[in-house]
């Protein structure tokens, strides 16, 4: 992308066509869904909104282009994504919920994986994936030296792995009947030779990715994997992300996508791609928030005896959501556009994608709250889309890599390293370095 900021023929076309997934496609599912009062019923009726987007293309457009798919850059990934939550987060959440599911196969998936990836690239069904990555008792620590890690465990026994534990959270882990999704990125810690009291051990040593198929599920019987809770949310009110627990679930050993001491660099450069996409999610919102305030400015005086807009306060809120709005989009491109093409080493690049994830998301939320504000006490009722919106933000800053647990404290370890070079992603590296 030029620094003036001009989409590519490609990145327009892009732009247009989930505009219109987005109106024709997403926006008629959530009228569809709403008629539903169990979370689970809702994400069950996205069902034909998420065949569309197989049919589509959007599926096979989130695989590599090396493994098969028809995935652009991820300027055009961030690019679809912001118009999507521009006009409904929810259904969008689980067809990118599947994209994420298999980022780690994009990273780290060989030859020999081909395979799993044939469901997603045929352009039929509904096939669904995801990254299994958080616990019920959170990851934030997990990976400290000292700590305990992950507690999903896998043990080798001759040509198969044994897969134990409960994780929480991760989008379209139950697949559409909560039997399992077609192709799981399950996260886990390698226990086949148990760290010793007293050993100098280090967690990331142990965690790996294992891929665990709905075929593996039920093969191993339905006692294998079970749904423990649905979680009702107040926003993203039609995605699945339920607490489940794997039990001795038995997987070949050619399921292994990253052995132990590699997982962890897989897993969490897969949350690197995703940053970009969460700023992107914050930037949909937040256009969503100002054209809502400005559209109800045009209608209402409030019963005053000049339009809404004339009220400097009025103007004050809506012209810093519009502010926010453009800085965060241009923060979003940059990183996305850094983290493929650079300058600057990865580390570099991936404190450009921690800024996105972190500085969007949390602008997100101010942006809805700053509309609510102007709009006043009619913003509370649910027929407007204040709420909605607002509900949709507020995960943003928790969810893939809570801001303070995770991507903060990751961008804190970014500027203790030693060759820290903060404008590498861009200027280039420093001549000191």
């Amino acid at each position: 992308m030029p620094v003036d900021f001009h989409l590519s023929a490609s990145e327009q076309g892009t732009r247009a066509a989930a505009a219109g997934f987005a109106q024709h496609v997403l926006k008629p599912a959530r009228a569809e869904y709403m008629k539903h009062e169990r979370h689970e019923e809702r994400f069950q009726a996205t069902q034909p909104a998420y065949a569309a987007a197989v049919k589509g293309g959007l599926i096979k457009g989130q695989v590599s282009p090396a493994h098969g798919g028809s995935a652009g850059s991820l300027v055009e990934a961030a690019i679809m994504v912001e118009e999507c939550y521009a006009v409904e987060g929810s259904a969008a959440l689980t067809v990118f919920g599947t994209g994420l599911g298999l980022t780690p196969l994009n990273i780290a998936g060989k030859p020999e994986h081909a395979e799993f990836l044939t469901p997603f690239l045929s352009g039929d069904g509904v096939p669904m994936a995801s990254l299994v990555f958080s616990e019920p008792g959170g990851v934030a620590n997990a990976l400290e030296k000292g700590a305990p890690g992950f507690q999903t465990t896998a043990r080798r026994e001759g040509d198969e792995w044994v897969i134990d534990g409960e994780k929480m959270w991760a989008t379209n882990c139950a697949g559409w009947d909560f039997k399992g999704c077609d192709l799981a990125c399950v996260v886990c810690r390698d226990v086949t030779s148990p760290a010793k009291p007293g050993d100098d051990d280090d967690p990331k040593d142990h965690v790996m990715i294992i891929i665990v198929t709905r075929a593996d599920l039920d093969r191993n019987g339905p006692d294998s994997f079970r749904v423990l809770r649905h979680i009702s949310m107040p926003g993203h009110t039609s995605v699945s992300g339920p607490h489940v627990r794997y039990t001795n679930v038995r997987v070949p050993a050619k399921n292994v996508l990253c052995p132990p001491g590699r997982g962890a660099q897989v897993a969490f450069g897969s949350f690197d791609m995703s940053a970009v996409l969460v700023g992107a999610m914050g930037v949909g919102l937040m256009r969503a928030a100002f054209d809502a305030a400005l559209a109800f400015a045009k209608r209402d005086n409030r019963n005053g005896a000049v339009p809404l807009l004339e009220r400097q306060a009025f103007a004050d809120l809506l012209s810093g959501i519009k502010m926010q709005t453009e800085a965060c989009r241009a923060l979003v491109w940059k990183a996305a556009r850094a983290m493929v093409n650079g300058p600057g080493e990865y580390d570099a690049r991936r404190g450009l994608a921690l800024a996105a994830k972190i500085y969007c998301s949390e602008a997100a939320v101010k942006a809805c709250t700053d509309a609510i504000n102007a709009v006043g006490i009619i913003a509370y009722d649910v027929e407007q889309p204040f709420s909605e919106l607002l509900n949709t933000a507020l995960v943003l800053p928790i969810f893939d890599g809570g801001n303070v647990g995770i991507r903060r404290r990751h961008m804190q370890q970014l500027m203790l390293s030693p060759t820290y070079d903060a404008w590498a992603a861009t200027y280039g590296p420093s001549k000191e370095q």
